[in-house]
């Protein structure tokens, strides 16, 4: 069983929240997050300890004698003092990722043409992409879109198709393919909360209602009880790499040629671009270089007179 010592503090923050406000709603609010996904926090963390937090349907919210033990024990992991700060790591580019994206293909491509320069992943919350960015917290970031392109230089990448997630059970899992028509008067979870994806499946695989989400979510949740279909009469949603513009550096440039399938050779990649310099540099100017023995002289030739 977890202690929680071993518990990332913002999961202890936000059961604290809970057990203080015995108001799943309130305390989102206060937190600034998705109702969803604090249910999902609260969940995950009776699933790690193997003992209920709170009382199941009590109302108002009530804390069992575990949660009331759980919640000290909590606050006093709160109360100590944070760790320094651990001292800069050796310059880096820092990219971060939306819910979803697939970096590892491009971090390989990386590591082998740049060894050098260590490339460091970070994953972020929906929410907390585009603040991330402009607070220089990451120097790019695979981004769902839209974001306000002020100051930003994005490029677009892929498009993902929707899915509609419902149980093994649904009439729709017999399909392949569905038209909004087939999910007309069924209660749809709001599927712009990407963030809070793992627990509106939660409710989705206890029946109460489907989800429509971008696939690659859909895919980051799977779960055994539940199926998803495409859905071929919805927007897909965009993917797409973005990164302050008045910050834009070679590291930046090569990531993007790496992104685009850009080779090593590429015209357009700084270092190949530097190099056809650096080899000029290096070559003599014509007709500067010296001979280091003198030119020899032609061999004389016999010559016999005629007789």
């Amino acid at each position: 069983m977890s202690s929680p010592d071993s518990i990332d503090p913002e999961r202890l923050r936000q059961f604290v929240a809970v057990a203080d406000e015995l108001h799943f709603a309130r305390a989102a609010r206060a937190l600034g997050i998705a109702r969803q996904r604090l249910s999902r926090t609260v969940i995950e963390l009776e699933q790690e300890l193997g003992e209920r937090l709170f009382v199941p349907g009590a109302q108002p919210t009530e804390l069992t004698e575990a949660g009331m033990a759980f919640r000290e024990q909590a606050l006093a992991v709160l109360a100590r003092p944070a760790p320094p700060a651990p001292e800069p790591a050796a310059a880096s580019l820092r990219v971060g990722f939306a819910p979803g994206v697939t970096v590892s293909k491009w971090e390989r491509i990386w590591a082998e043409r740049f060894p050098e320069v260590p490339l460091a992943t970070v994953p972020l919350a929906q929410a907390e992409q585009e603040r991330a960015l402009r607070a220089g917290e990451v120097d790019m970031c695979f981004v769902r879109l839209p974001v306000e392109r002020d100051g930003l230089s994005v490029i677009p990448l892929y498009r993902e198709l929707p899915v509609a997630v419902v149980p093994k059970e649904h009439p729709v899992a017999a399909y392949d393919e569905i038209g909004t028509a087939e999910l007309a008067g069924e209660q749809r979870h709001d599927g712009a909360d990407i963030d809070g994806a793992a627990g509106i499946l939660e409710l989705v695989a206890a029946g109460v209602g489907i989800a429509v989400l971008p696939h690659s979510i859909a895919r980051l949740h799977a779960r055994r009880d539940l199926v998803y279909r495409t859905v071929t009469d919805l927007p897909p949603t965009e993917v797409a790499l973005a990164w302050p513009s008045a910050a834009t550096t070679d590291e930046i440039e090569e990531f993007v040629g790496v992104v685009r399938g850009r080779t090593a050779r590429s015209t357009r990649s700084p270092s190949a671009r530097a190099e056809p310099q650096k080899n000029a540099r290096s070559q003599p100017k014509k007709g500067a270089a010296k001979r280091s023995t003198p030119r020899a002289a032609p061999p004389k030739q016999n010559r016999r007179r005629g007789r």
